[in-house]
């Protein structure tokens, strides 16, 4: 029951997630659209509370508890960020904003990028393993809980290594090649007011040129008076 509702909830992330990003810049209900990625968080709840019963009605603790455990932790620390990853590229394919900026690919920017990933990793590991821990306390010394703890163990590993990872960029940054712009590199414009993109910001690429304006510029105004006297 427990890796079925696992599942349904993985489904219902994905369905509520389209339903609301369809809802602000299709049909532009902006507030149904709130309403519908504010049930997100309810699938996760609803999968603690099951978890919760299925141990309190005494069933034998499994890999299926500790995979619940790590499936909140991940929702809880990557939720949002997928959520907001996903609207900017909404926003540009259906809205008609612009691309999203694309995160950095070389020195410290890239370093703080995948530092910032890594401090999301570290949060899901510490809120899955305080999940498996509570369900231990829980359990108490009358039922196996090797389960449990081999699945905290593998939220610590998934943690370090991931750690690891980040800190390569930071002892050894990529070094862009030479004339390369950076990503994400641009001015911003606010969204007009009054739009249901509103409160957006807009990237305006560098290089960008300005529109032509409809009367011709000179360098000063005798072809222009020249140009009187003729008529």
């Amino acid at each position: 029951m427990v890796v079925a509702l696992i599942i349904a909830c993985e489904v219902g992330f994905w369905v509520l997630l389209a339903l609301g990003l369809g809802a602000r810049y299709l049909l532009r209900w902006r507030r149904t659209s709130v309403v519908l990625l504010l049930c997100e968080p309810v699938l996760e709840l609803v999968l603690f509370a099951v978890t919760a019963w299925d141990l309190k009605n005494g069933a034998e603790p499994g890999w299926e508890h500790g995979l619940a455990a790590l499936y909140l932790g991940y929702t809880v620390a990557y939720g949002h960020y997928t959520i907001r990853w996903l609207d900017g590229h909404a926003a540009h394919r259906l809205a008609g904003g612009p691309p999203p900026a694309k995160p950095p690919r070389y020195g410290m920017p890239r370093a703080r990028h995948e530092g910032a990933l890594w401090l999301r990793t570290l949060l899901a590991a510490a809120v899955a393993g305080a999940l498996l821990q509570g369900a231990v306390w829980y359990v108490g010394d009358g039922g196996d809980v090797s389960s449990l703890r081999s699945f905290q163990w593998t939220a610590l590993r998934v943690a370090a290594i991931h750690g690891v990872i980040a800190l390569t960029y930071l002892l050894w940054p990529k070094k862009a090649p030479q004339g390369a712009p950076e990503p994400g590199a641009g001015t911003f414009a606010q969204a007009p007011t009054g739009t249901h993109l509103e409160g957006t910001r807009f990237e305006k690429a560098p290089g960008t040129a300005r529109p032509a304006t409809k009367e011709p510029q000179t360098n000063d105004g005798t072809a222009a008076r020249h140009t009187r006297r003729s008529a």
